[in-house]
């Protein structure tokens, strides 16, 4: 299969139908990339308070007005930051199907809150992530799993079900 994006290296990843020969371009096409100089910058300043940075994700990038904590919700934020977890980016946890929270509010809704429940610290990863709203941390799987719909023909070894 032929690469695409040439500037950033990207190629088509075949792994799925080929194993690894079809992943090779692929690999190649990461490696290239991970060479290349970083030119990363956070959305918001990192040394500013939690709150802030949650402010900034939720105006900048979802459209809304600001976080909403509650009490206990911001006593955690404060014990976060005076254990020297502020420094932390944020990673927000909050439904696919809104840029709110509320999945009825579809397309680009403003002037919403995004109410946090709770904020994890994830010290070994290195990052500090809101529960946005109603959202599992662990998604469970469908009613139907897809693993009942493979099959493998013992003959010819030939896999149905997959795609």
């Amino acid at each position: 299969s032929s690469g695409i994006n040439a500037e950033y290296g990207g190629a088509i990843g075949e792994h799925w139908a080929r194993g690894g020969e079809g992943a090779v371009k692929l690999a190649e096409a990461v490696v290239r990339v991970c060479q290349q100089e970083a030119q990363f910058k956070f959305l918001y300043e990192v040394n500013r308070p939690l709150i802030d940075k949650m402010n900034t994700i939720v105006q900048r990038i979802y459209g809304g007005e600001r976080v909403e904590v509650s009490e206990d919700v911001m006593e955690k934020i404060t014990q976060l930051e005076k254990q020297g977890y502020g420094n932390l980016p944020i990673c927000m946890a909050k439904t696919h199907l809104s840029l709110s929270c509320d999945v009825s509010k579809k397309g680009v809704p403003t002037g919403f809150t995004v109410p946090v429940k709770d904020v994890i610290l994830s010290a070994g990863a290195g990052f500090i992530y809101p529960l946005a709203g109603t959202i599992s941390t662990m998604p469970g799987l469908p009613t139907r799993p897809a693993y009942y719909g493979i099959d493998v023909d013992t003959d010819s070894g030939q896999i149905t079900g997959l795609f």
